[in-house]
């Protein structure tokens, strides 16, 4: 069974969710945002050329262009290959872990998986972005050391964030995608208010 809906993000994007249920143990959320614009990409490059152009007429020295031109040729690569994600997929298998895969503009995917033996518990986390509360979802890793503490707190969906005003409770639209059991799985709550 598959179904998709229609999101934007943090900054106003549009993004598409996917949900794939293979079996009832094992389920795929790909959440999509659109690939970077040519139109976008043209006039970032433009501007950072003009205004090298301009700092040359004034100084006549030729490595200003040159390092323009190297500048952002560097920064346009780095952006595709660490920044900029196309695709991220949460691959969720109950009694084997759960699989997260990051796909960049370049090509590059990173995957990492977690053990279900390692995960405390998946919670909305929230967080201050300009002047906005957003909530994010987040696997808590338990502390080997520790077993009441949490080790590491890992963002699943970098790119789907979305604003809420302060005082509201309510997890954003795009995380309400997902069945509430996948969040409080261990009986935990959300603002207060038990599920």
């Amino acid at each position: 069974m598959e179904d998709e809906q229609s999101f934007s993000d943090i900054c106003g994007g549009r993004l598409a969710l996917q949900r794939r249920y293979y079996s009832p143990s094992c389920r795929e959320f790909c959440l999509s945002c659109p690939r970077l614009s040519l139109r976008s990409l043209t006039a970032v490059t433009c501007s950072v050329w003009l205004a090298a152009y301009g700092l040359f007429t004034l100084c006549e020295n030729s490595m200003v262009l040159s390092a323009a031109i190297f500048i952002t040729l560097v920064g346009l690569l780095g952006y595709l290959h660490f920044v900029k994600i196309d695709q991220e997929t949460l691959l969720i298998i109950d009694s084997l872990g759960i699989q997260m895969t990051s796909s960049y503009a370049s090509g590059k995917e990173s995957t990492t998986f977690i053990e279900m033996s390692k995960v405390k518990d998946i919670v909305i986390n929230e967080a201050i972005y300009m002047q906005k509360v957003i909530y994010y979802l987040c696997i808590l890793l338990k502390d080997p050391v520790e077993p009441q503490g949490v080790s590491q707190v890992v963002p699943v969906f970098q790119v789907s964030t979305e604003p809420l005003p302060f005082p509201q409770c309510n997890p954003p639209p795009v995380l309400s995608a997902f069945p509430p059991r996948l969040f409080f799985s261990r009986g935990g709550n959300l603002c207060g208010q038990s599920m």
